[in-house]
């Protein structure tokens, strides 16, 4: 290819522009929080009416959600995308065919539109994150954190793990496509430890998802539900990563053909079955 002919920029009707939060529920948000503090990530602000807790580390807002939570292990319950225009984002997804979420905002909060995603999770739109942001309204500053704590060892968002049924990829592959302009990445492409399953690239180039079916070997008595199951973090310099997230006291897998290397690692499954991925990644530059 000359630099004449270059490649078109995929479509993207949305104009996302990357992840504005990630939520997990967890009925132990202690125990959670102080996990999530190992891995980097500082409390900065409550929720004026629920229990739920921003947590920041560098570009990366996790939000953790106790409020009528009803599982102590933390799943990932929602996907917060950055848009153009929230309103339009969420007119044009139920016009083609995705399920509304209803609005729960209390009085004084701010309406954030959204979708049903896989399982029982949420898909939300935002387009405040600019110059005035949603945390603004809905959540009051910790007295004496720091709003913007920086990122340790470079660490970003670069995507979600997603468990489909079997033979599902070509639904879900749809629904992405469809809905926000995910493009299929070309078999063979891999990332991190764990490749298996199809890869789907953001039209914003700026986060994945990782479409997984069951294994066929997987055991009767093991239950496989369609759900967001893992988060994984970017890492321009792996191994300096998980050196700084070992110095902290997180552990990684090291057995089999999931070994933590310059690709990336897996943590040891906590709190009951979350865990988190490491991938080499160059996002967040």
């Amino acid at each position: 290819m000359t630099v004449a002919e270059r490649l078109p920029e995929p479509s993207n009707p949305l104009g996302l522009d990357g992840v504005e939060f990630v939520e997990y529920a967890t009925s132990r948000p202690q125990a959670f929080g102080a996990l999530l503090e190992q891995l980097g990530f500082s409390p900065v602000a409550r929720h004026r009416s629920r229990e739920v807790t921003l947590y920041r580390q560098g570009t990366m807002n996790l939000i953790v959600n106790a409020h009528e939570a009803r599982t102590a292990t933390p799943r990932l319950a929602a996907i917060a995308l950055r848009v153009r225009d929230a309103g339009y984002a969420h007119r044009r997804s139920l016009e083609l065919g995705a399920w509304d979420m209803p609005t729960r905002a209390a009085e004084m909060e701010l309406v954030i539109p959204g979708i049903r995603g896989v399982g029982d999770s949420l898909v939300y739109f935002v387009d405040r994150y600019r110059d005035f942001s949603i945390y603004d309204v809905d959540f009051v500053r910790l007295a004496g954190a720091d709003p913007q704590p920086p990122a340790l060892a470079g660490l970003h968002y670069f995507g979600l793990v997603q468990a489909i049924l079997p033979e599902r990829t070509a639904d879900w592959v749809d629904f992405y496509r469809t809905l926000f302009g995910f493009a299929v990445l070309p078999e063979g492409t891999s990332f991190g430890v764990l490749p298996d399953g199809t890869l789907l690239e953001s039209p914003c180039r700026r986060f994945y998802l990782q479409l997984v079916e069951p294994p066929p070997a997987v055991a009767d008595d093991v239950r496989w539900d369609e759900a967001l199951v893992r988060l994984a973090l970017g890492a321009p310099d792996v191994p300096k990563a998980i050196a700084a997230l070992r110095a902290r006291g997180i552990v990684f897998v090291d057995r089999g053909r999931v070994q933590p290397s310059e690709r990336g690692a897996l943590t040891q499954a906590y709190l009951g079955g979350v865990s988190f991925e490491l991938v080499a990644s160059d996002l967040a530059s």
